[in-house]
Parts: C-alpha cells; sequence; structure tokens
C-alpha cells in the first residue's frame, strides 16, 4: 500500500481519473518524424505547484529532444485498482505507465509488460539504483519495469508529547515493549491523549499487521509464496501487543476501526503520541493536519528486525515500439532518476515553493549518485532533518521486506483479525491466527 493510505502518488489530492477512451495511445506517430509516448501520473490540476513542476519537466525534456513528443495524462490516485486491469486488458494503458511494487508480477504474468532487458542499458541511471529496488521488477532474469521512488515505514512520534510525558524526545523507543510503556505514559497525560494508534479497516490493519509481523522477524508468507505463515510465535506476538495496551493498558483509545486519516487528524491535533507511518506522512500532519515540523519526528521500526518496504515504478505497455520504449526511458531519466534534480529531485525549486525538503526518504540511489542526491537535498533543506536522524541510522540495521503476494486480498483477511483483537477484549487470538491462515491459503492456492 502506499505510505499514506491512497499509495503512492505525488500528492494527497482527489481528481477524478480520466475516462478509459481517453488514456490509451500505442502509436509512435512516426509519420510526423516524432516518436509520440502516452505517459500516466501528471499531477491533477487541483496540485497547482506539482502540475506546475511535472508540465516544466516535460517541456524541457521536449525541448532537449525535439524527436519525441510526451502527451501526458493525469489521474488521482495515479493508478486506480478498480480499473487498471481493464486498462491493460482493453489496450487502454499508457505506452509508459505507474505501477506499485506490488504489480510488476502481475503485469509480467498476463504478458502486458514490454521486455526492458535490451534497452536499459541506455538508461543512464539504472546501474545507480539500488538493487532490491531494480529486484522488483525483474522477473526470470528480465527486466519489465524501472523503480521511482522507494519508502519504508518507522514510527512516527510527538516530540512535545514525549517531552510533556517525561519521555527522551531524542531517544525513542526501539523494542515494542518500549512503545508499549512509553504509551502507557502518554496516555497517562489524559485529556483524550491517545498513546498509540493503529489502523484496521479497508485493509490498513491487515497492512500494518505485515509491518509489525516482519518487525518481529515474522513473515506472512512462506518463501515458496504458497502457504501462510503468520499462525506462528510472531504473529502471537503482534496481537498479544495490541490487545494488551488497548484493553490493559488503556493506551488505544477507545475509538478502533481507525484508517490512517484518523491516526493523521490525532496527530496534527496533538493527541496522539505515536504510530506507524513513512516519512512521506509528515508534510500532510504539518499541511494538511494542523501539526508542527519541530514537533513531528521518525524512528525506524520497532523490534529491530526488519521493516516493510513498498514503492513504485513505471513499466512499458507490451504495444509499445522500440523506439516508444527507447523515448520512454530516456523520460524516465530525466523526469525522476537524475539525482538532485527533474521532477522529484530539484530541490532548490522545490524550496522555492515551500515544499518540503529534507525528509528522509524517497532514498532510491546508491554510491556516487546517492551522494549527490543527499548532498543537494541537505543544502536545501528547509525541516528540522535532526528529528529524522533516529530513522536513519536505525534503518541501516533493518531488513527491507515487500508486501506479500496478493497483498490486499491477505490484507483484506488480516484486517478482521486485527480489528477484533482492538474491538473485543475477550478476543480468542489462535483461533483468529488460525482462521485467517486458511483464508489466506485459499488465496495463495487461487494465485
Amino acid at each position: 500500500m502506499r505510505s499514506t493510505g491512497i499509495r503512492r502518488t505525488v500528492a494527497a489530492l482527489g481528481v477524478s481519473a480520466l475516462a478509459l477512451t481517453a488514456c490509451g495511445g500505442n502509436t509512435d506517430d512516426s509519420a510526423s518524424g516524432k516518436t509520440r509516448i502516452t505517459v500516466n501520473c501528471m499531477p491533477p490540476k487541483s496540485a497547482k505547484v506539482d502540475r506546475g513542476f511535472f508540465e516544466e519537466d516535460v517541456a524541457a525534456f521536449e525541448k532537449q529532444n525535439p524527436d519525441i513528443d510526451v502527451v501526458a495524462h493525469d489521474a488521482f490516485p495515479c493508478q486506480d485498482p478498480k480499473t487498471f486491469d481493464a486498462k491493460l486488458a482493453g489496450g487502454q494503458m499508457e505506452d509508459v505507465f505507474y505501477t506499485y511494487f506490488t504489480d510488476a508480477l502481475h503485469v509480467v504474468d498476463i504478458n502486458q509488460a514490454a521486455d526492458l532487458t535490451p534497452y536499459v542499458k541506455e538508461l543512464k541511471s539504472y546501474g545507480t539504483i539500488q538493487q532490491q529496488l531494480r529486484d522488483i521488477y525483474t522477473v526470470d532474469g528480465k527486466i519489465y519495469g524501472v523503480p521511482r521512488t522507494g519508502y519504508s515505514m518507522g514510527l512516527i512520534y510527538n516530540r512535545a508529547l514525549f517531552a510533556k510525558a517525561g519521555l527522551d524526545p531524542d531517544r525513542p523507543p526501539t523494542t515494542w515493549a518500549e512503545v508499549r510503556s512509553a504509551a502507557r505514559k502518554i496516555a497517562g497525560l489524559g485529556g483524550g491523549t491517545v498513546g498509540y494508534a493503529d489502523y484496521s479497516a479497508q485493509n490498513q490493519g491487515g497492512w500494518h499487521f505485515t509491518a509489525e509481523l516482519y518487525s518481529q522477524g515474522g513473515d506472512v508468507v512462506s518463501p515458496d509464496g504458497k502457504k501462510a505463515t503468520i499462525d506462528t510465535p510472531e504473529g502471537r506476538a503482534v496481537l498479544q501487543t495490541l490487545h494488551d495496551m488497548r484493553w490493559t493498558d488503556d493506551s488505544m483509545g477507545s475509538k478502533q476501526l481507525l484508517v490512517i486519516n484518523d491516526a493523521q487528524q490525532l496527530m496534527g491535533s496533538g493527541k496522539l503520541g505515536m504510530y506507524l507511518a513513512a516519512p512521506d506522512n509528515i508534510p500532510i500532519l504539518v499541511k494538511e493536519k494542523g501539526a508542527a515540523y519541530e514537533d513531528i519526528a521518525i524512528a525506524p521500526m520497532p523490534g529491530g528486525r526488519a521493516t516493510l518496504v513498498g514503492g513504485d515504478g513505471y513499466m512499458v505497455s507490451k504495444k509499445a515500439s522500440p523506439a516508444q520504449i527507447r523515448a520512454g526511458l530516456k523520460w524516465l531519466d530525466h523526469m525522476f532518476l537524475t539525482p538532485g534534480d527533474g521532477f522529484l529531485g530539484d530541490y532548490a525549486r522545490a524550496k522555492r515553493h515551500d515544499a518540503p525538503v529534507g525528509l528522509p526518504e524517497p532514498r532510491l540511489f546508491t554510491g556516487a549518485a546517492d551522494a549527490k542526491d543527499q548532498q543537494v537535498k541537505k543544502a536545501n533543506a528547509n525541516v528540522p532533518v535532526g528529528n529524522y536522524q533516529p530513522f536513519l541510522d536505525g534503518n541501516a540495521s533493518l531488513d527491507m521486506k515487500i508486501e506479500p503476494p496478493h497483498a490486499q486480498q491477505i490484507y483484506s483477511v488480516l484486517d478482521g483479525v486485527v480489528s477484533a483483537v482492538l474491538t473485543k477484549e475477550d478476543a480468542d487470538i489462535d483461533r483468529l491466527l488460525k482462521d485467517a491462515s486458511g483464508k489466506i491459503d485459499g488465496i495463495l492456492a487461487r494465485g
């Protein structure tokens, strides 16, 4: 899932998706002497600043490449799961199209992705991208996509509430026992203050259960993807911790069945101590929910074992011509994959427009490319970067694990498990895990 709850898009702003009939386009228009490509995930008009950046960058690309014509389509979210398969099957997908990491294998399985392997040598930045992100779009040794961003989850916390509760804001919890202890102290402040909040609806409860299971050293499915692996000591530890914080400590508040917006509202109003999220939540908390950058910090995932990672990238339509593939890769290089520049990396431009610069993610590159990107980011930082240093330091020792196969179906099952624990004091954890395992086995068996 997207770390903000609606998947990773450029900005959390609503606009209706374009009609399917307006989105296709697989003719390279070679008769005009130009190669024409359609691309998606352009910010909507309602996101004026991001839309302006995107259009500015496309215009610059076309000026540098007069033989390429880029036709961009906007939509929110960048990919709608309800229409994604229909667009692919109906030939209405753009030539260069946005995908979540969890989509890559599916798009390849249904034979709708172009094999980019012969062309990636022309992508200047490809070798600088983190290997684990490149691997997501590599199937049976062939490359079918290019990562654009990556995120990892951590523990967002309110420094002001930590200090008020007698906790050290510079020493956030690193274990779930410490999270529980801190949550109890924060909830003890009274006045409706919640120590720790978690999701349990709209598949988001299953998403967080997965992240918490990873943090305990567990997994959702077996390495071969055929069996559920949640009915384990690690799975029980996740649920027991939630149960105890909810019912024994009363540190999670009485209102449950929360989704991400609920946690963000609580944090933004100064009534929440901690919740799991990725760094891209921070500007939402400040710009939309009323928090101050100085008060919001992020620590690594408690537990010290692993954290859930996600992100997005672009794939190319099976119907694209070789000329369109080459043009599409050039466009990706220009827009997203040049360290310290482009739509996501022009930090000086972002700072001039009062966009947040200095958040610890996305961290796409390695080596000299990463060093350059981080140098430019640091030079233009306009947020309290020290608040994010624990996250950066702690992530260095964590395993980075992507979402399970058939993630949304599995999350739907796990939603029921988490919601039961948080709404029923006498919930039978062993029974819940056993029943959910059977349902997940059925999902995996159906492929």
